[in-house]
């Protein structure tokens, strides 16, 4: 049975506060996760650890975003939205900043899968999240917390080289702790600031639904398809900089990292304009695949600053695509499936990221040649283009 939709007005403080918790909340979401690639040359030095070992480190997260996906949907069912929220924020940015403070790799792995469960936990809650607080302005919600997102990967990837690191006297490990704490006070705002009479009303009316419908067809596809868009990304901020620094052209890792997550910044832009034109269409999946294939090809063959172009290329077409998963989880199925089917989704999606770093690692080492890592980011992106055109977008009974 349907909820119905149940609209608690704002006012304009209320609405201030939750379009500001939204987007701080979407900052949270990547920017402890992107600030490990600017400094993995720094921890290749200290810790002598191989491309490999690179590939798997960049992977843990990944693996928590799949292995917890389905437990933060649990969480929801059993604690709300809010306070699943909140627990995701606090023990991303602890988690994180231990990090900073690991003698060893063995004991960076494991603050890293803790961060990343932090981080999957949030993730299944966010659409649930902009239903609750703002249940007639799904859109805008939306939209919020995905430029949040991005602004959270574009702070960290850009401004940890030239401006964080240069203040902590070049110091890695406080890197990592320094960009925990905007997350930890994001926590502590959202559990002072949340409009929780609204939630509460919302939340009990929901259905305690979890568990994704694994026999859905569509379900695997569109898992699939994230899992290409999310695998081309982190893939290639995890390899870009090392790549640079072995082709000695080290003087573009920044640029580079800043161009392949600012220019994602103009998609939500884009987006805003036309979701509402190409949303349950597959053409838009293919162009964005076939251009991020194109784009992964220039990084590794061009000279010099056209790898800052083709990274900013790949950035912008792939945060089309990303946005577009967004979209659909909420305009596919009945509100009260939202979090299932997001955690579905995610569980497929982040199992498949998790192999492309690692395949990525191994052929480097294997081969000995830096741009070998790339070639499975680049099937990464005929994953997108050769799915997208078999997926049924019908909204189900009770969608949007």
């Amino acid at each position: 049975m349907h909820s119905p939709a149940i609209d608690v007005s704002l006012n304009r403080r209320e609405q201030i506060f939750v379009v500001l918790l939204l987007w701080l909340s979407g900052v949270g979401l990547r920017l402890t996760l992107l600030a490990l690639p600017p400094v993995i040359p720094l921890i290749h030095r200290d810790l002598e650890v191989s491309e490999s070992a690179v590939g798997v480190l960049a992977s843990l997260p990944t693996l928590l975003f799949a292995a917890a996906a389905i437990p933060g949907a649990v969480l929801i069912a059993r604690f709300g939205v809010v306070r699943t929220v909140i627990g995701g924020l606090a023990l991303t940015a602890i988690a994180s900043a231990l990090r900073g403070l690991a003698p060893s790799l063995p004991l960076l792995a494991a603050a890293t899968l803790f961060m990343g469960m932090g981080i999957a936990f949030m993730q299944p809650a966010m659409p649930p999240l902009v239903r609750e607080w703002l249940p007639q302005r799904i859109g805008l919600g939306t939209a919020v917390y995905a430029n949040g997102l991005l602004m959270g990967e574009v702070f960290s990837a850009s401004l940890t080289i030239p401006i964080l690191l240069p203040l902590l006297g070049g110091n890695w490990r406080w890197s990592l702790v320094a960009w925990s704490v905007p997350v930890l006070a994001t926590a502590a705002l959202v559990a002072w600031l949340a409009p929780r009479r609204k939630a509460t009303i919302v939340t009990a009316a929901m259905p305690r639904r979890w568990w994704p419908d694994w026999r859905s067809p569509r379900l695997w596809r569109l898992g699939l398809i994230l899992g290409g868009i999310n695998s081309l990304y982190l893939s290639s901020n995890a390899f870009l900089p090392d790549f640079l620094h072995s082709t000695a052209q080290p003087a573009l890792i920044s640029p580079a990292l800043t161009a392949l997550n600012f220019w994602q910044l103009p998609a939500t832009l884009v987006m805003a304009v036309f979701a509402g034109r190409i949303t349950r269409r597959s053409w838009p999946f293919v162009v964005s695949g076939l251009v991020s294939l194109a784009s992964v090809a220039g990084m590794v063959l061009l000279p010099g600053y056209w790898i800052v172009g083709m990274a900013g290329l790949l950035g912008f077409v792939n945060a089309l695509g990303l946005i577009l998963i967004l979209a659909l989880r909420g305009l596919l199925v009945a509100p009260e499936d939202v979090a299932r089917l997001s955690a579905g989704i995610f569980t497929i999606s982040y199992s498949t990221a998790v192999v492309i770093p690692i395949l990525g690692g191994l052929a480097w080492d294997l081969t000995g040649v830096p741009f070998a890592a790339f070639v499975p980011i680049g099937l990464s992106a005929l994953l997108v283009v050769g799915l997208a055109p078999t997926v049924d977008f019908t909204p189900a009974h009770g969608a949007r």
